[in-house]
């Protein structure tokens, strides 16, 4: 009975270590997708349209695929993002593929390909990496637009009705018009892992109580 006892906890053990290591795991992405990294055919806007969508978190893998003898990888700073040089690379040039650049701080970060002219044809990325459970988008060209035109017919819009708030709810503080409560992955990861756990200890309960 003891020798199934302790084969049983040693599988239980296991599960846990295999589940909290999953939980703390991060994400790879493959820059380009099914591109690659390589000079986009649409220009710049491709790799910008790439990060765009993507919330890239502080232990994430930025996955680089690439012919090594066409292209590398170059982390810059963001005045030789702009300027498609790499006098100041921030480390070592990249030129093994597929190079794994593992996102170990926040803030933005630039990269591009030193060949000549394939940073001024498109390929560069610019990424921004925020910790665990934030969400900010990925740094995108700046758009200027002239001043909003004055409202017609009036110059002062009417102020929307107070709106009573029921004394035993605390009201809700939004931060965009359009925002609504998210549970970010590394809660829900943990949530999972929680639930495991409690399954596991209630079926040894059954079998051994």
């Amino acid at each position: 009975m003891g020798y199934y006892m302790g084969l049983i906890g040693c599988v239980v053990i296991g599960l846990i270590a295999s589940l909290l290591e999953c939980t703390a795991a991060g994400t790879t992405h493959v820059v380009g997708g099914d591109l690659g990294w390589t000079i986009p055919a649409s220009g710049v806007q491709f790799y910008v349209n790439w990060a765009a969508p993507k919330t890239l978190m502080i232990g994430d893998i930025l996955s680089f695929n690439f012919n090594a003898q066409m292209h590398d990888v170059a982390q810059v700073t963001k005045a030789d993002y702009d300027a498609c040089t790499y006098a100041n690379p921030i480390g070592a040039i990249i030129r093994t593929s597929p190079a794994n650049v593992p996102l170990n701080t926040t803030g933005e970060h630039y990269y591009i390909c030193t060949f000549q002219g394939h940073c001024a044809a498109g390929q560069k990325l610019a990424i921004n990496v925020v910790s665990s459970g934030t969400v900010a988008p990925s740094p995108t060209p700046t758009v200027t637009t002239g001043p909003s035109a004055p409202p017609t017919g009036s110059t002062e819009l009417p102020c929307p009705p107070d709106v009573p708030t029921s004394p035993s709810l605390p009201p809700m503080e939004f931060t965009g018009p359009s925002s609504s409560p998210t549970m970010n992955p590394s809660s829900a990861s943990s949530l999972a892992v929680r639930f495991a756990v409690m399954g596991m200890i209630t079926i040894l309960s059954i079998i051994f109580f």
